[in-house]
């Protein structure tokens, strides 16, 4: 199964299940992709914000201009990681009803991976990364 090319909503789904299970683990590695790029896109909105507000600030000709040249790379960047992320189905910042669902689903996924007991009592599961009992 190709994750990349599932909608985010359906690789959220497997959340609910037991999380230490292999084929619940499936989408996790599509969740990790979209969550780590819309990061750096803000990220990147904030380097961009940051320089503008430089510029302003800044006397020196020289340094405003490396300031522009840096706030021009920044814009680019901004516009290729967007179109990477609209490419993958990760952001529709033309469709405010997709959008908003999958940032419900995203919401959803968090207070569920808040919600898991990630130090279980009994780690002698078969199969899985359980700790050795010295």
């Amino acid at each position: 199964m190709d994750t990349e090319k599932k909608p985010i909503n359906e690789m959220r789904k497997r959340t609910i299940n037991d999380y230490l299970d292999v084929e619940t683990a499936k989408g996790m590695p599509g969740i990790v992709d979209s969550t780590v790029a819309l990061d750096f896109l803000l990220a990147v909105k904030t380097g961009i914000r940051n320089c503008a507000a430089s510029i302003t600030e800044t006397a020196s000709p020289d340094a405003r201009k490396f300031l522009r040249d840096l706030l021009d790379q920044t814009v680019e960047l901004h516009a290729e990681l967007s179109e990477l992320m609209m490419n993958k189905g990760w952001l529709h910042p033309y469709q405010v009803n997709e959008q908003f669902q999958i940032d419900k689903a995203s919401a959803q996924t968090a207070l569920q991976i808040a919600g898991l007991n990630l130090f279980p009592g009994d780690t002698s599961r078969l199969g899985t990364f359980a700790t050795p009992n010295y």
